[in-house]
């Protein structure tokens, strides 16, 4: 007789879940009732794609790693590895440290999958939609989760970020990349404030501009911080938010940006001139 096992979702997990499915529905409403652009292709089409890509995802991490980032937090904790688990500090500064700085690692690693033409190729297919929603911002190939896990394991145990650290992060940086890929609008003035504490989706939106110079900026996924000190910063794009084009110049046609192609893209695709090694 065959026993199946059954796969027990941890409480960070539920955590998580629970908080995306009720941004999930937020966004989804607010972007109907007030739309910041026009759709220029098929929303059916571009969300067949772009959810499966995400529930596709997390199955992808699942039976790659043994366990995921707050579960190796807590191992890290357990036997002090890191910096943080290593300096006497109180533990509030401790936590607000960990997550600042997981959210530096992400800046980086964005700049870098621009940066190197090989990891271009994989981050591409994030900026090969034609449209800009916030499913948009779900939109990762699977190779490019790995690697990103990767990386953020690294960080972790050489951080020593605290697993109450990690959750908050995981679950900041999973709903503000749905909030700053919205095609919502919001009163200019609220979005200059926000733009102090959080990337705005009119901020992350000149990223996903088919101009290069804008491409390359506003790495920011969370924080806005990091753009401004390290001089990636773009207030708005060029021809305005109702009019720049989005997407990359050299993926225009609808009919290649099925499920599919997207998972064979970084493979066949033409990578153009977006790296930055580039220029």
């Amino acid at each position: 007789m065959v026993k199946i096992k059954m796969v027990s979702l941890s409480p960070a997990s539920l955590i998580r879940i629970g908080f995306f499915a009720c941004l999930f529905v937020i966004m989804a409403l607010w972007e109907v009732l007030v739309p910041r652009r026009q759709l220029v292709t098929s929303k059916k089409q571009r969300w067949l794609a772009n959810l499966t890509i995400t529930f596709l995802n997390p199955l992808v991490l699942y039976l790659v790693f043994p366990f995921l980032a707050v579960e190796l937090a807590v191992k890290v904790d357990a036997r002090a590895w890191g910096l943080l688990n290593n300096i006497d500090i109180p533990y509030g500064i401790k936590l607000l440290a960990g997550i600042v700085a997981l959210d530096l690692v992400i800046y980086l690693q964005h700049v870098m999958f621009h940066a190197l033409p090989t990891l271009w190729r994989l981050h591409m297919m994030h900026h090969s939609d034609l449209d800009y929603d916030f499913t948009t911002g779900l939109r990762f190939h699977p190779l490019e989760i790995l690697l990103s896990m990767i990386i953020k394991f690294s960080a972790i145990v050489a951080l020593g970020t605290p697993p109450l650290a990690v959750l908050i992060f995981e679950v900041l940086l999973n709903g503000t990349s749905m909030f700053n890929h919205g095609n919502v609008k919001m009163p200019l003035w609220l979005d200059r404030v926000l733009r102090y504490v959080v990337v705005t989706p009119d901020m992350h939106r000149v990223h996903h501009s088919v101009i290069i110079r804008e491409t390359n900026s506003n790495f920011g996924f969370n924080l806005p911080w990091w753009d401004r000190i390290f001089g990636t910063y773009k207030d708005q794009p060029e021809k305005g938010h109702t009019k720049m084009v989005i997407g990359l110049a050299q993926f225009r046609n609808p009919a290649r940006l099925t499920l599919p192609w997207l998972i064979i893209l970084p493979f066949v695709g033409d990578p153009g001139r977006q790296p930055l090694n580039r220029h």
